[in-house]
């Protein structure tokens, strides 16, 4: 598939080429020549979290001067999580760039996907700076309708309040296991409290396998 096409897709025009083909790099990828030593998206991706980061937290800071830290937090957390950037890696098909190791099916994997979009985003910003960065997480990563609404604490903190409210005390969650690749693990994460049958959930890292599991946990106690 023609980088251009994807260049389109974001909106960007990238100077150096080699940048975008990395960002799209699996580390999985091999290569017929050993001699020649393919970049992986791994360190754009490092140096693009952290410019959507400042990017994120600048734009909440000034959209919303009157409002606490605790509230911008939420706003912040809401777009710069893997969900936010896997739903925007799908909405503009991105797996079919990718390169990685023959017959990975990347299509519905939010770790690898929602990873290279920060690595385009670290791409973005060594090929022409933090403004086009800023252009490009302005008008493709916020996602408007977190904005608009009412900020949502995450699962994790709701499952919390709710427990010392009514409990006096804090839910435990358990790892019961890990598996999958080692460039690409799947933890499982068990939660529980009083009055309640023990609930479980996977994801991509501990803290998305916890919020799963808090979150099912809210469904079952209509919360």
């Amino acid at each position: 598939m023609s980088l251009n096409n994807l260049e389109k897709k974001i909106n960007y025009k990238f100077k150096n080429i080699a940048l975008l083909e990395e960002a799209l790099t699996h580390s999985s990828y091999k290569i017929n020549n050993t001699k020649t030593k393919k970049k992986n998206y791994e360190r754009l991706e490092f140096l693009g979290d952290r410019v959507l980061g400042l990017i994120l937290s600048e734009f909440f800071f000034k959209s919303f001067p009157e409002v606490n830290e605790g509230i911008l937090d939420n706003y912040f957390q809401k777009n710069a999580n893997q969900d936010n950037l896997f739903n925007y890696a799908q909405k503009i098909n991105l797996s079919v760039f990718l390169k990685t190791q023959k017959g990975d099916n990347l299509i519905n994997n939010k770790s690898i996907l929602s990873d290279c979009i920060e690595a385009i985003i670290g791409a973005i910003y060594i090929d022409s700076g933090l403004d086009d960065c800023r252009i490009f997480i302005v008008n493709n990563i916020i996602n408007n309708k977190h904005i608009r609404s009412k900020p949502i604490k995450h699962p994790k903190s709701l499952l919390q309040e709710y427990c010392l409210k009514k409990f006096k005390t804090l839910p435990k969650y358990n790892i019961l296991n890990k598996f999958g690749n080692e460039h690409d693990p799947i933890f499982e994460v068990s939660v529980y409290i009083d009055s309640c049958d023990v609930v479980s959930a996977t994801g991509s890292s501990l803290k998305n396998a916890e919020e799963a599991a808090a979150a099912k946990l809210l469904d079952i106690l209509k919360i």
